[in-house]
């Protein structure tokens, strides 16, 4: 048993900062990306259902709450990566999800420290209707946070049984 948690550890060692690593650097490196290729507020049509454009977005998702201002989003922000940082440690569980939530947070917490907002590109539509656009750490949240939310669903796993002791017989 004791060999299987510092296996799990390890792999929670390795595997959470390689995700979220990963996941900055591919935000950040689209986010480039957009700004060089996509002039502000131009959509660029890609498919009938999807173009690329360089908008701000000082808000939280979807815009709302910019009268808030960015330094109440870089404070929410620091304190969920605090938060996420410690659930991090603690958890027994897969650290994917919150690999993938730490990992959003700390890209657009990026762009709040260097640029005053963040910056969105993804512009997802059907007919006149869009999605609000977005970028690939709000896709890494979003995700995180629909696996965490299954993770919490889903049924508990029965306790495995200690050596030398015997389970119950099964009833007919």
């Amino acid at each position: 048993m004791l060999k299987m948690r510092r296996g799990n550890q390890m792999k929670k060692i390795i595997h959470a900062p390689l995700i979220s690593i990963g996941i900055i650097v591919l935000d950040l490196v689209t986010k480039y990306m957009a700004d060089s290729m996509v002039e502000p507020y131009e959509p660029v049509n890609v498919l009938p259902f999807f173009n690329l454009v360089n908008v701000e977005n000082r808000g939280a998702a979807f815009s709302m709450l910019s009268n808030l201002g960015n330094g109440f989003f870089i404070a929410v922000a620091l304190l969920a990566i605090l938060f996420i940082l410690y659930l991090l440690i603690r958890t027994e569980e897969n650290p994917v999800s919150l690999a993938l939530i730490l990992g959003g947070a700390v890209g657009n917490l990026t762009d709040r420290l260097y640029y005053g907002h963040v910056r969105d590109f993804l512009d997802f539509h059907v007919g006149g209707w869009h999605w609000p656009s977005f970028n690939v750490a709000d896709s890494a949240l979003t995700a995180g946070l629909a696996l965490l939310l299954i993770q919490a669903l889903r049924p508990a796993r029965p306790a495995p049984d200690k050596p030398g002791q015997t389970s119950p017989p099964m009833q007919q």
